[in-house]
Parts: structure tokens; C-alpha cells; sequence
């Protein structure tokens, strides 16, 4: 199989993007949940910047890898590597597949998760709080799924 310049050199760029953005999730996830968060936890997020700055983050950097892996570095290693692309659930079938995603049904409730935690906090913080948790449980899921994207990333480079 014959990788175009073009198909590596964002492959290569969206790599590095990914390892920043597992460096920052992973930083951003220990300090969110050095203790256990609950919805009490979250209520004094109000009146306390650095708790909603740190809530913002979470919820940003989670969101932001979950669509940098699934809508962009999947769709482009699925093409360099000549394998048909399609609608997201096609891309994340053939992902499990070929055993680059533990479950494409994981990937789902991880997706859902991230438009909970952005659209529903407002109104609810038991709400808020059960999917951060969620989130939380799922960041290794998302970590996971990062290298072995960067691994089959690393096979096309030789």
C-alpha cells in the first residue's frame, strides 16, 4: 500500500496533535478528579474560577480527542490504508475490526457522554456530575484507542 504525501503528512500532523491532547486530557483528568466529584463538589464551582476553569477543561480536552481520533485520524488512516471510508458508525465498525477500537458500541455511550457533559450542565449538576464521572471512567478508553491509532500510524511509516 502506497501512502501519498498528502495522506502523511496529515496523518503525521493529526499524531501530534492527538499526543498533545492525551498529555492534556490526562493532566486535566488527575486534577478534576484528585478527589471524588460530586454534584455538592460541583456546586461550588460557581464561585470558584479555578474549579470551573478546571470543569471547562475537562470537558473540552474530552470532547476535543474523542473527535480528533473518531472524525479525523480515523477516516484518514481507514483511506491511506485503501479501506472504504463512510458514515462515522461505518468508520468505527471497520476500526474494531481491524482492532483499533476495543468497541465502536463504547465509542457511542463515549460520544454521548461528550453531549451531555457540553448541553445538559447548565440545567443539571447531578446531571453533570454522573457524566463527568462517566467521562472520567472512560478517559482510558479514549487514551487507549490513541495508541493504537499511533501505532498503526507508526506500521505505514515503514
Amino acid at each position: 500500500m502506497k501512502v501519498t504525501p498528502v495522506q502523511w503528512a496529515r496523518i503525521e500532523f493529526l499524531t501530534r496533535v492527538i499526543e498533545k491532547e492525551c498529555q492534556y486530557l490526562t493532566e486535566t483528568d488527575q486534577r478534576l478528579f484528585a478527589q471524588p466529584l460530586t454534584a455538592d463538589h460541583l456546586q461550588s464551582i460557581q464561585t470558584d474560577p479555578v474549579k470551573a476553569e478546571r470543569l471547562d477543561a475537562f470537558v473540552s480536552r474530552f470532547g476535543r480527542l474523542q473527535d480528533t481520533l473518531g472524525d479525523k485520524l480515523l477516516p484518514q488512516l481507514l483511506d491511506a490504508m485503501a479501506e472504504r471510508t463512510g458514515a462515522t458508525l461505518e468508520n468505527l465498525d471497520r476500526a474494531e475490526k481491524l482492532g483499533w477500537l476495543e468497541s465502536a458500541d463504547t465509542w457511542l455511550v463515549v460520544r454521548k457522554l461528550r453531549n451531555q457533559m457540553v448541553h445538559e450542565y447548565i440545567e443539571d449538576l447531578n446531571v453533570l456530575c454522573s457524566a463527568l464521572n462517566a467521562g472520567h471512567e472512560h478517559v482510558k478508553i479514549l487514551l487507549d484507542t490513541a495508541h493504537r491509532l499511533r501505532t498503526q500510524c507508526d506500521r505505514l511509516s515503514h
